[in-house]
């Protein structure tokens, strides 16, 4: 049996715990064009947990909430911000 290396597991996931309702969790394709391919709508108190992967090479959180991952915590703002 394959020792389980908790780093490495750790590192591939990240964790989004809502704040507020409605926060858009996105995940974006890898390869010569970024493309949108899944989202996910979490409301305060749901989590969501997401991996990269072959296809994810980057994830976007709209809305307010915290991101746990292995480097550290990151929060993200309200959705009433939005641009200028």
């Amino acid at each position: 049996m394959e020792k389980f290396d908790f780093e490495r597991a750790y590192a591939d996931y990240i964790v989004v715990a809502a704040e507020e309702n409605g926060v858009n969790v996105i995940g974006l394709t890898r390869g010569k064009d970024t493309r949108l391919h899944h989202t996910e709508i979490i409301d305060k108190g749901e989590v969501l947990i997401a991996q990269f992967t072959e296809q994810t090479s980057a994830i976007k959180v709209r809305g307010k909430a915290k991101i746990y991952c292995s480097h550290g915590v990151i929060e993200s703002g309200s959705r009433q911000g939005g641009h200028p």
